[in-house]
């Protein structure tokens, strides 16, 4: 029985790998930081100009991250939606699986969970590992992820910022899909910080009371 079950847990390891992101380069650490509701917006907001136009992230509704990021729905449909979507619907783009696989050679997959599969970290190294190629078909390759079939859509704007900005910019877009993925993580971590502060103030009375209760024992 030992050994079934040591084999069942090698024959795991490929398909664990792969849910981690497997790659053959060192990935960049990405400056995720999920209570930075700057950041949080301004990835939002490039996300939705530039890669929404192929990708969506069907698990997340505008209404949602209206509220998570501190916009008002208003703003969140002028600014953040260029459809005829309402403010409670996911956001899906119009691109069909059929377009996708003829342009692209597969469809753009969804990103709601790529920062869980893959991980934030494989994402921002993805994003900034572009180089020029002429042997591809868009002119760009990947370090990262090589002879992807997508097109450098951040090209432009990398030739037009330095590369602190472009860099900076791209950790904005990391960050976001890290908050899409999982939208409940913001309000996780500062519960978390606030039953921190709770549980230190309680050791003090705690503390205090343990040496009342055990002076006369020696």
């Amino acid at each position: 029985m030992k050994k079934l079950v040591v084999a069942l847990l090698f024959s795991c390891l490929p398909a664990l790998a792969g849910a981690a992101g497997g790659h053959d380069v060192e990935l960049e650490k990405a400056p995720v930081n999920l209570q930075d509701k700057v950041s949080l917006q301004n990835g939002a907001k490039l996300f939705v100009n530039y890669c929404m136009g192929c990708h969506s992230l069907e698990y997340l509704r505008y209404g949602r991250m209206a509220e998570d990021l501190g916009m008002s729905d208003e703003l969140t449909l002028k600014y953040l939606n260029f459809t005829t979507d309402k403010i409670g619907d996911q956001m899906q783009n119009g691109m069909t699986a059929a377009d996708g696989k003829a342009w692209f050679g597969n469809p753009p997959p969804d990103l709601s969970l790529a920062a869980r599969h893959r991980s934030s970290d494989w994402i921002y190294s993805y994003l900034i590992g572009f180089y020029e190629d002429e042997s591809r078909p868009y002119g760009y390759n990947n370090h990262v992820f090589p002879s992807v079939g997508m097109p450098h859509v951040m090209a432009k704007m990398e030739q037009d910022l330095s590369e602190e900005e472009f860099e900076s910019n791209m950790g904005d877009i990391t960050n976001f899909l890290t908050y899409a993925a999982e939208p409940i993580a913001p309000t996780r971590e500062r519960i978390g910080v606030y039953v921190l502060v709770f549980l230190a103030i309680l050791l003090i009375p705690a503390y205090l009371l343990k040496k009342e209760y055990w002076k006369d024992v020696h």
